[in-house]
């Protein structure tokens, strides 16, 4: 049992238990193996002029202790290796409140990170900041990381005459991406970049399966500046990422991302729901492939001037800000081009074509991915797709079914044009 308590600083217990990890919320506790969790940010808001309601900002601080919980807990140290058991304490502003959702809570966050978790929700949060602004002038949020899919969702909003705030997490090589984007897209001014800023002394856990849930706290906070109820908040992925289907049978579960995984989504909407905070999260694009939101994309002008900019590469950062060219993410993005069809794909790639790509850099997706491709061809869709889509009512079944026949049949033409199949 890895045990993690985030509170407030005035309320951190005086002696830890042996191997018990404390965070402090927005302010050091200037205390040997006592973490910081988005030091001098609530000051930030507070001059930006924010005022969340109790229920949206205790939703922000669990977000960011679930973060803090996912970094500093070793997956290594769990008795397979990657299944952890942890026990998480979060001070809230009113955890009363969260009472009745500890279950649904726990259970949320075992689908997103495959982990089992006990919660205490327990007097000691921060307050949330009273800072004195009008609303702003928007009707949305929309999250933006500079990735393909936040643009393409951004330019659609846009030409549907909506006036979104877009919403980012603060991401080192993706930042002024970001902030070029929201400018381009008239957002400019309302843009908020935002970071967790967790820090302690220790290493880190790689996976970071929970890091979403900031994003999406941080979507909730953001939504408390616009006028409208419920506020609408995008999150635009893809549906073959939001699905994520194991590509060969051992990526099951928290192996593979399950950051927008529509039940998932679902779940968080039934605790927001639940809590009183009047927000509505939308996945716009929960039926389409990647090529096919290229396709479809309502100001293809503009797209073709930014879509080869943008940032897909889940190993981004370990190959020095160029994409890997044979990431999972790599491979959808190569092969959504393909089906686009109305621009080259001039994104910069370690590894341009598949055929040539060194599998000592990391998992062997292409070859995960052909091993899809021939299963799907030799067996049908259903056999590769098992009990993916178990989560889904009967039509929106069908739905998924076909976007990811679509997605596959991309990908099928991208191993073909490298010469893998």
């Amino acid at each position: 049992m890895m045990k993690v308590i985030c509170t407030g600083v005035d309320h951190l217990p005086a002696h830890l238990a042996n191997g018990e990890l404390a965070f402090a919320l927005f302010k050091s506790a200037k205390r040997e193996g006592v973490g910081t969790i988005a030091k001098g940010w609530r000051g930030s808001l507070k001059r930006k002029g924010f005022a969340p309601s109790p229920q949206a900002w205790d939703f922000t601080q669990f977000c960011l202790a679930v973060c803090a919980a996912d970094l500093a807990c070793l997956r290594s140290t769990s008795a397979d290796g990657w299944t952890r058991t942890i026990e998480l304490t979060v001070g809230l502003h009113e955890p009363l409140l969260w009472a009745p959702w500890k279950q649904h809570a726990e259970s949320m966050l075992k689908v997103l990170t495959g982990d089992y978790w006990t919660l205490h929700f327990v007097e000691g949060g921060v307050s949330p900041p009273d800072g004195k602004a009008p609303p702003l002038e928007r009707d949305c949020v929309s999250l933006l990381s500079g990735g393909l899919d936040s643009l393409i969702g951004g330019i659609d909003l846009l030409a549907q005459g909506r006036r979104p705030m877009f919403v980012s997490q603060l991401a080192h090589e993706d930042s002024q991406r970001q902030r070029d984007y929201a400018a381009m897209l008239g957002g400019g001014e309302t843009h908020q970049q935002w970071s967790h800023g967790i820090s302690f002394s220790g290493q880190r856990e790689p996976s970071t399966r929970g890091r979403s849930l900031a994003f999406y706290g941080f979507a909730v906070l953001a939504a408390s500046r616009v006028a409208a109820v419920p506020v609408q908040v995008f999150v635009p992925e893809n549906g073959f990422i939001c699905v994520n289907p194991p590509l060969v049978p051992g990526r099951v579960a928290s192996l593979s991302t399950r950051t927008a995984h529509p039940l998932f989504i679902g779940m968080l909407q039934e605790l927001l729901t639940g809590l009183g905070v009047p927000v509505q999260f939308e996945l716009p694009y929960r039926f389409k492939t990647k090529g096919q939101m290229l396709q479809e994309c309502l100001n293809q002008e503009l797209l073709r001037t930014w879509a080869a900019d943008s940032t897909s590469c889940g190993r981004f950062r370990t190959y020095n800000r160029v994409h890997c060219g044979r990431c999972v993410p790599c491979m959808i993005r190569k092969s959504a081009f393909l089906a686009w069809g109305r621009q080259t794909d001039t994104t910069r790639y370690v590894y341009p074509s598949l055929a040539q790509s060194d599998k000592s850099s990391g998992p062997d997706d292409p070859m995960a991915a052909a091993l899809a491709v021939l299963t799907v061809r030799t067996h049908g869709l259903d056999r590769f797709l098992g009990a993916t889509l178990a989560f889904a009512s009967p039509d929106d079944r069908r739905a998924y079914r076909n976007m990811l026949a679509a997605g596959v049949t991309e990908l099928e033409t991208l191993l073909h044009a490298d010469g893998l199949l």
